[in-house]
């Protein structure tokens, strides 16, 4: 007797519905995806007890005639894919025609449908996999679809859902994804009778997003201008320096309209973000991707939540670029408000009263000063340390005087000359040409001069950490540790990139067993390691064996930060891990040789801080992600003090 058996149809649905349908929301995901696939320009979700008891969908698509209402409740009958061709460059987002019968298999199902010239519908009604009647419906155009009881008959699958508060929070974000990417339809969300959200069509994508998070949130957003890097498109809206979360609720990216995960995505996000970002935290993003369809596959995850690309490092590149740019050319304090200019004397407040012989200090304009800061300085050769200064000061000082001292050494030397006219340039490896386009030639280009710094007027230190400044703005308060830790950071990290890292040579060479990926990783950026000081070479079959560390490298156990170095390599794309490798390290000797909480420094060192501080790439957080400048407008004063009405 025969032990394999073909399962009749309803199990099979049912089979397929453990896939497609898991909660709630994973229905409100697949119905509104044929919502907008039909061309929906209003689409409303209703929902009872979490949307266990019901889901209802309505929209007003292109609704569908009695054959195709039919048709659309058998297995793997679409309208989206006729060849195998067409599965490789998907253009809409169901494809797969399993939505409706897997629906339809574990609930109590409803579809009435018209088309807009039609003068009848039709109505049809399916019991736990059963068709129970046919009818004509007479109903708006377009297509209603409602699930009662859902899993009422696989209560093996109704048992793992979770509380009616938790599955329709899962509802309200699926809807919230589609909704942003599709501003200009609207949608609707009740549960229980009650309106959740009513989102009326726009043009304008952020203010969906306003209509979604609250203008507080959406007015600290960094609008990214879109640009096309390795042929994909990447736009959006990104939180600032120091605007992250817990968790990746509100990291939202779409891949040509459709809400994605994918680890390639998330590598970008964070190589942009870089040291703008926290340990521990994600970023706040609403990033859209367009590219080819036929550079990725959506047909690899069951719900079609996580894609597959081709070439994931281009996908990486292209995103972290357009994120760092962004953050780069922010003129935002982390508040959402631009920094305030320089104030006349004439307008100047009076200065508060201070009962100290300091008092006249306080009312000084941010200047250039002269004043000695306990920092970093490149390429000066550093001053003996103060006793009072920690062995990793004397560490620093010691490394970054020997690379100064190798500067001055390649200075004096005579430059070199320009090639004949006739002279062919030298050739130039595909990634250092693309480099190359973006810099202007250094013989024409003036070095830039740093931007000038808002004029803060110091009005004291609050608990010897936080520097509270006035700006037309209202109330600035900088932190001076954080300030201090993230000038520090770009002056050593520009010196490693100029000098290379000093690096210092083991007694015993540490030998590393690693796997094959692992090795091949290894094998292709040698180069890029020795340039941070690990001298590392194949010692046989997926072993290497390691010379040298980096100088400034305090660890007790080598082996272990080697570990940690592999598994970042592997995070990287080519062209940023020669320098991002090691900033974690640059980033923990900044903060040891930066000033503390409770280090009372000078006017004029507070002044030179600050100047140093917006002469930063990314002045307004710490190497940690932790701002640097937090600003309390005046209008917020007043609200608080009862000046201004609230709101």
């Amino acid at each position: 007797m025969a032990k394999i058996r073909i399962l009749p149809d309803a199990l099979a649905s049912q089979v397929a519905a453990g896939e497609v349908v898991e909660r709630p929301a994973a229905l409100v995901r697949e119905l509104v995806e044929n919502s907008l696939d039909a061309g929906a320009r209003h689409i409303e979700v209703h929902a009872q007890r979490g949307g266990i008891a019901m889901i209802r969908i309505v929209d007003d698509g292109s609704g569908m005639d009695r054959e195709d209402a039919m048709l659309c409740l058998e297995r793997h009958a679409t309208s989206k894919i006729r060849t195998k061709e067409d599965l490789g460059a998907i253009h809409t987002f169901g494809f797969r025609g399993e939505a409706l019968p897997s629906i339809a298999s574990v609930s109590r199902f409803r579809l009435a449908t018209r088309e807009r010239s039609a003068l009848v519908g039709t109505e049809i009604e399916v019991n736990g996999g059963k068709l129970v009647a046919v009818r004509d419906h007479g109903g708006a155009s377009g297509t209603v679809i409602e699930a009662r009881s859902l899993f009422f008959n696989v209560p093996a699958r109704r048992k793992f859902l979770r509380t009616e508060n938790t599955e329709f929070s899962h509802v309200e974000q699926q809807l919230r994804l589609h909704a942003i990417a599709n501003p200009q339809t609207a949608f609707t969300l009740t549960h229980n009778g009650e309106l959740v959200l009513h989102l009326p069509a726009t043009r304008d994508m952020l203010e969906r997003i306003r209509g979604l998070v609250g203008d507080e949130l959406a007015s600290r957003l960094l609008k990214v201008e879109e640009a096309t890097w390795h042929g994909i498109t990447v736009s959006g809206y990104i939180g600032g320096p120091g605007m992250s979360r817990s968790n990746r609720q509100m990291q939202t990216t779409y891949l040509n309209g459709r809400p994605i995960e994918s680890a390639s995505i998330s590598y970008g996000l964070r190589e942009g973000y870089h040291t703008a970002l926290m340990k521990g935290q994600h970023p706040v993003t609403f990033l859209f991707i367009q590219m080819d369809p036929h550079a990725f596959d959506v047909n690899v995850h069951p719900a079609k939540k996580e894609v597959r690309f081709h070439d994931g490092h281009s996908v990486r590149d292209a995103i972290s670029r357009c994120v760092s740019n962004t953050l780069e050319n922010a003129a935002k304090l982390p508040s959402g408000h631009a920094p305030a200019r320089a104030m006349p004397a004439a307008s100047a407040p009076r200065t508060p009263v201070v009962p100290d012989s300091r008092q006249e200090q306080f009312a000084l304009p941010v200047a250039p000063s002269t004043a000695p800061l306990r920092d970093i300085t490149v390429p000066s050769p550093l001053p003996a340390p103060a006793p009072a200064a920690s062995a990793v000061s004397h560490r620093v000082a010691d490394v970054l005087q020997r690379i100064a001292a190798a500067r001055r050494d390649t200075a004096a030397q005579p430059p070199p000359q320009p090639p004949a006219e006739q002279d062919a340039p030298p050739a130039t490896a595909p990634d250092e040409e693309e480099e190359n386009e973006e810099a202007p030639a250094p013989a024409k280009a003036a070095p830039a001069e740093p931007p000038a710094p808002p004029e803060y007027r110091i009005i004291g230190v609050l608990q010897k950490l936080y520097v509270l400044m006035e700006s037309k703005e209202g109330l600035v308060m900088m932190d001076q540790h954080a300030a201090h830790e993230r000038v520090n950071f770009e002056k050593f990290r520009r010196a490693i990139e100029t000098g290379g890292v000093p690096c210092q040579r083991l007694l015993i060479p540490i030998t590393l067993q690693t796997t094959p990926r692992d090795a091949d990783l290894l094998k292709q950026n040698l180069a890029a390691l020795n340039r941070l000081g690990i001298e590392i070479e194949p010692f046989g079959p997926n072993i290497f064996k390691v010379e040298t560390l980096p100088a400034f490298l305090k660890t007790d156990d080598p082996a272990a930060w080697l570990d940690q170095v592999i598994e970042e390599l592997s995070s990287l794309s080519s062209k940023s891990s020669s320098l991002r490798l090691s900033e974690d390290a640059i980033a923990t000797i900044a903060c040891r040789a930066s000033v503390k909480s409770n280090d009372v420094l000078s006017i004029p060192e507070l002044q030179a801080l600050l100047k140093d501080l917006f002469a930063c790439e990314m002045p307004y957080c710490c190497p940690h992600g932790r701002p640097t400048l937090v600003q309390i407008s005046t209008n917020e004063l007043e609200r608080k003090f009862g000046r201004r009405a609230p709101g």
